[in-house]
């Protein structure tokens, strides 16, 4: 790894506050080097987690974020052009598997069926990333693990994660913080008051049961630090949720009234 993966290591720890017994189930799934799912809404700490994982591991981690228009070569590499002719760039999931990351395909879904495929070989005992383009099979190095994540309250159908894709990883799920918990989050990523954090959270959760009402989704916790961040930067309270929270959740003129109510009956 020396020299090639450094620039992934996670060398400051991450903030992650613990929800149950995750950490420990982690670490059971990376000493057999099981595939790991990581499940649950939007801005949650699944990306946290890995990041925090990765760092008390003390193992490089290759992210990829995961959108329709990727394709396997994005993942796998491809021939570039250079001063000496055509020659062969590993993508990160290469890199990964050759070099013994942790590889994190973020919102894997997001890609095209035809592209995730690529992964099915590194999900099971055999462990090789065909390299069509190269005629090459890469072994895995033996520290290499593949995490992926998902949300599975937002996909639609046509998105989402097939069974034949879906049981070959082991899943952790994630959702909101229980309330103090969430708070303290918010005190220590923005250094907000604890009184103002738990009036945020607040907010948080009633967003959270508008989804009944048509409010597609409620406000993350990673959407409450953006929010304490400008509050403790000096914005009003009021001014910071109606930017962070409502102008981000919704253009739906009924539910935003909802929720600017919400926030006054909070702030003021």
């Amino acid at each position: 790894m020396a020299g090639r993966l450094d620039n992934y290591l996670v060398t400051a720890q991450p903030y992650y506050s613990e929800q149950g017994n995750e950490v420990l189930h982690y670490e059971k799934a990376y000493a057999r080097r099981l595939p790991v799912l990581l499940k649950g809404p939007t801005g949650v700490g699944k990306t946290r987690f890995i990041e925090y994982m990765a760092h008390r591991l003390k193992r490089p981690l290759i992210t990829v974020a995961c959108n329709e228009d990727m394709t396997a070569s994005d993942l796998v590499g491809r021939y570039l052009l250079d001063s000496s002719g055509l020659s062969w760039q590993d993508g990160p999931l290469a890199q990964a598997v050759r070099h013994g990351a942790i590889c994190y395909l973020d919102e894997v879904i997001e890609a095209r069926q035809d592209t995730t495929v690529i992964i099915h070989p590194l999900t099971d005992s055999r462990r090789i990333l065909p390299v069509d383009k190269k005629g090459e099979v890469i072994h895995a190095h033996p520290d290499f693990q593949l995490v992926v994540s998902y949300n599975p309250g937002y996909q639609s159908h046509s998105k989402d994660m097939k069974p034949s894709t879906r049981q070959r990883f082991v899943a952790l799920s994630f959702d909101y913080p229980d309330p103090e918990a969430e708070a303290q989050i918010l005190v220590q990523e923005s250094d907000v008051n604890i009184d103002i954090a738990r009036s945020l959270v607040s907010v948080g959760q009633h967003t959270r049961a508008l989804t009944s009402r048509g409010l597609a989704e409620g406000a993350s916790t990673r959407m409450l630090v953006y929010a304490a961040f400008l509050i403790r930067d000096g914005m009003l309270p009021a001014d910071s949720c109606e930017m962070t929270l409502v102008q981000a959740l919704t253009d739906d003129p009924d539910l935003t009234l909802a929720l600017q109510a919400l926030i006054k009956a909070r702030f003021g």
